[in-house]
């Protein structure tokens, strides 16, 4: 079968550099035609330079990278150094990238790869969703070019951005909202998911025995900070989406409505799921809540062994 061709809409932060690890290891299945970085986790300037340095740790330079929006629509950028450090990969320690960020913005670039390609991309969107919600904006055509949207973010029961909303959708709702009402085939990775794959030590020490350097990398920077979001291991959140891809065998979800709360200070950015069919409102989206975690990490070691 011919490799699947991926965007990659990425704020890196540590799970999201083994994300890229993950996909860029996997060139025979997933064809990345770009990588676009967004403020999340850490300033653009961090992302966009982190980006970069996981392409070179992963051998893979020729994959370009194009840097989108330096914000949320119309709030200001909350980050999240408490988590993934103040560079966003603490633990890599990686040095700065000798490859450059491509000159033109993310949003056109991705509007233009997209409507361009022989046949229908896939959106891999780890970090809040400006850069789709803009694109979608700016050129509506895109929503028939894009064969599936996987996006991690969301929460149902309870966030670790706030009480009520997790990172991602937080970060920017009303970009979110966007993309939920667009009319994609849009699959949704919550954290109820993302909480089952956790990089436990035993874990960890699986990974370190690759013997990679990647997999060293992966192992240090999934070690080197305590997990604040309950539970042994951190979550590998954003390698969700990547395996999602890879192997949709590992999950199990549902098709549903979703909406995104964007008036409200107290709950904005929490993701309401009409599970119970009450607002009789289209289901617009594939909700991922159940992982096996032990095939998870034996296809993640199997992925990580691919690269330098």
């Amino acid at each position: 079968m011919p490799a699947r061709p991926i965007i990659i809409d990425t704020d890196p932060g540590q799970d999201d550099a083994v994300a890229l690890l993950t996909a860029l290891a996997a060139r025979d299945r997933l064809e990345v035609l770009g990588l676009t970085t967004v403020a999340g986790n850490v300033p653009l300037e961090l992302t966009t330079a982190n980006a970069l340095r996981i392409l070179e740790l992963a051998a893979r330079p020729e994959v370009p990278v194009y840097a989108g929006c330096p914000r949320p629509i119309l709030r200001p950028l909350v980050t999240a150094p408490e988590i993934h450090g103040e560079d966003g990969i603490e633990g890599a320690d990686l040095p700065p990238p000798t490859i450059r960020v491509q000159a033109r913005h993310a949003v056109p670039w991705m509007i233009d790869a997209i409507m361009a390609a022989p046949k229908p991309v896939t959106l891999c969107t780890l970090g809040p969703l400006t850069n789709l919600a803009l694109a979608l904006v700016m050129e509506p055509r895109i929503v028939t070019r894009i064969e599936e949207v996987v996006a991690m973010g969301g929460a149902f029961g309870g966030g670790e951005a706030m009480p009520t909303a997790e990172f991602n959708i937080h970060v920017d709702p009303e970009a979110a909202a966007v993309v939920f009402s667009a009319g994609l085939k849009l699959t949704l990775i919550p954290l109820n998911c993302t909480y089952q794959v956790r990089a436990t030590p035993e874990r960890l020490r699986a990974i370190a025995g690759v013997g990679t350097r990647a997999a060293a990398v992966v192992a240090a920077m999934m070690s080197c900070r305590p997990t604040s979001e309950g539970g042994t291991g951190r979550p590998l959140h954003d390698v969700c989406v990547i395996m999602r891809l890879l192997d949709p065998k590992l999950f199990a979800g549902e098709r549903v409505a979703v909406a995104i709360e964007t008036g409200s200070d107290l709950t904005h950015g929490i993701t309401v799921a009409d599970w119970r069919r009450r607002r009789r409102a289209p289901e617009n989206a594939t909700v991922v809540m159940s992982a096996d975690p032990d095939r998870f990490f034996e296809r993640l070691l199997s992925e990580l062994a691919r690269l330098p």
